[in-house]
């Protein structure tokens, strides 16, 4: 099998593992998501931190570590990344928790849209006429639903732009996915325990309280977590970036899908009107991109020959 066709597989897998992941949040409703934030947080760092150290990277970790606080500009961005993934986790939780996963969905759809938009405003990347066509279909469906819903989807937007934000600052840090993971979580590991410490005080903490299933599932966020992010580090280098775009809407699908017909979340005509405006932004979206890696190909063929 060829390192490509690696690359798709371990893709598609990851954000499958992504897609159902509501279910296994599901699982542990029960909780309150701000308990469920913080177990994540603290269970996501020592899983990783683990998993580095068994691999021997702990010098590699002190190395990022040193090189972080050696520009403080980037240690400090780090920094807010983690605050707005850590935002991000929260809102996803708390969407899935509530019954609200379809919209969980809409958030993720919507995302690379916007981060399009804070390439534009940023980093000054030129969108190009189909890309701008895109947002404003994709705007135009989150409008209806918001005229539908009688109030923003603030939770899909929040989730978005969280997100969005957090992907612009991580492309201008380079680290690789599992030390820059075990470093974002380090930022937030001490409110996380410091938040437990306050639950135990007000006797509202459900780890070690409700019974083992529970506290086995809050122990595995943490590597629900980082399973598929160390995936995603290996087969992301192994194809085109176009590639992983259009890939990457398998998850926010099986979500939808998740919300719909098991959870029996509503979906009306409104809704379908509103996802079909998304839908066909992405469509033009990937597409754009898709068109455009391969005239980037073509001319990098006839420079070579």
């Amino acid at each position: 099998m060829t390192d490509s066709k690696k690359g798709v597989l371990v893709i598609i897998l990851t954000y499958t593992l992504w897609g159902f992941m509501p279910i296994f949040w599901k699982q542990i409703d029960h909780v309150p998501a701000d308990e469920i934030l913080a177990g994540r947080i603290i269970w996501s760092f020592l899983l990783t931190l683990g998993f580095i150290l068994l691999l021997n990277g702990g010098r590699q970790l002190w190395l990022d570590l040193k090189m972080l606080w050696a520009s403080k500009k980037k240690f400090f961005l780090l920094m807010l990344a983690s605050f707005l993934i850590s935002a991000n986790w929260f809102l996803y939780v708390y969407a899935v928790s509530e019954g609200r996963i379809v919209e969980t969905s809409l958030g993720y759809y919507i995302n690379p849209l916007i981060s399009m938009l804070l390439g534009a405003l940023f980093l000054k990347e030129k969108l190009s006429p189909a890309i701008k066509i895109a947002f404003l279909l994709a705007a135009t469906g989150v409008l209806i639903l918001t005229f539908s819903f009688g109030s923003l989807p603030w939770l899909a937007l929040g989730m978005a732009f969280s997100f969005a934000f957090y992907g612009l600052i991580k492309k201008t840090i380079r680290l690789d996915a599992l030390r820059g993971l075990a470093i974002e979580t380090l930022f937030v590991f001490p409110i996380a325990i410091a938040y437990y410490v306050y639950l135990m005080s007000i006797d509202r903490v459900s780890f070690l309280q409700i019974g083992l299933t529970t506290d086995v599932l809050l122990i595995a966020s943490g590597l629900v977590t980082a399973l598929p992010l160390l995936l995603f580090a290996i087969g992301a280098p192994l194809i085109p970036l176009y590639m992983i775009g259009f890939l990457q809407y398998i998850a926010p699908s099986l979500m939808l899908l998740i919300g719909v017909f098991i959870y029996g979340e509503a979906f009306d005509a409104v809704d379908l009107i509103s996802f079909s405006l998304i839908w066909s932004a992405l469509i033009l979206f990937t597409s754009s991109k898709f068109l455009e890696a391969r005239s980037i190909r073509k001319a990098n063929r006839k420079i070579s020959a």
